[in-house]
């Protein structure tokens, strides 16, 4: 499902972004920046809950920002409305998505609640195919290391899809992770935080729930964490190890040699090699 664009976003070349990564864009203590900025979430809400404040940031900044959404977000225990979720909850999207300032939202009809039993590449695939209509120079996503395992999945398929074609994923993460870095949303930050809780309150039919999330947007102040999962070019990520300078005798963690578990070794190399938790390891099922 996708819907009509709200603003409008200029053309490029797939990947390009058109929006040179300089060295001051790279400061750890910056947000970072691009001409077009794509968010690839697992359900309708974490583009508020989550991402709302830094999507908002990115937009005031100068960037078009466009939502992908890989499920309807139809597996949720609560329902205030009559509507069936699958139908009623992408609606509440576009408006969440309006109010953060997004230009364009698509949602896909993968299954909520089971995402992670997805082919990693189907869902590598649909997001392939949004980098190539939007053109964006930068990626946000939920950090695995704080998600459910849809999140997980929809994080790991960002990457895959992002690393193809040389486009920087960062994820909002945890306060203090290894390998994150803080930024101040400033003086955006009273109307960031003001706009995620509109976004977050338009999703009516998690009513039920709002209140707990009200409480908790209510004690962000001006700071997120962020954290590379594909660094941009010419960046090395914590921990990681210059080609061909990997420890005597030891693996990137969750790599498997030739020729071994085969059936492992696209999953593998996802979460290895981008310091991804491996999915059993993840939280149970948010609502939101």
């Amino acid at each position: 499902m996708t819907f009509a664009t709200i603003g409008s976003s200029s053309g490029g070349a797939p990947g390009t972004g058109r929006g040179p990564w300089a060295a001051a864009e790279l400061s750890p203590a910056r947000l970072p920046r691009a001409d077009r900025v794509l968010a690839i979430t697992a359900r309708p809400g974490q583009e508020s809950a989550s991402l709302g404040g830094l999507l908002y940031a990115l937009r005031s900044s100068g960037a078009s920002v466009s939502l992908l959404s890989l499920t309807r977000g139809e597996a949720s225990g609560l329902n205030s409305t009559l509507q069936p979720l699958e139908a009623v909850r992408p609606w509440e999207l576009q408006l969440a998505a309006f109010l953060l300032g997004v230009s364009s939202v698509a949602v896909s009809d993968y299954p909520d609640g089971s995402l992670s039993g997805c082919e990693l590449t189907t869902l590598t695939e649909r997001v392939h195919r949004a980098i190539r209509l939007h053109s964006p120079g930068l990626l946000v996503v939920i950090d695995p290391l704080d998600a459910d395992a849809d999140s997980a999945m929809a994080a790991m398929a960002a990457c895959a899809a992002a690393d193809e074609v040389g486009v920087p994923v960062v994820a909002r993460t945890l306060p203090a992770a290894r390998g994150g870095w803080q930024v101040s949303l400033g003086a955006e930050t009273a109307a960031a935080r003001a706009a995620q809780r509109s976004a977050a309150a338009a999703h009516r039919s998690q009513s039920a729930g709002l209140s707990e999330l009200m409480s908790h947007l209510d004690q962000l102040g001006a700071e997120e964490w962020l954290r590379w999962l594909i660094a941009p070019a010419g960046r090395r990520l914590v921990g990681q190890h210059p080609a061909g300078q990997h420890p005597a005798g030891q693996r990137p963690a969750g790599q498997h040699p030739a020729g071994q578990h085969p059936a492992a070794q696209e999953r593998a190399a996802s979460t290895g090699a981008l310091g991804l938790v491996p999915l059993p390891r993840l939280a149970a099922l948010r609502p939101l």
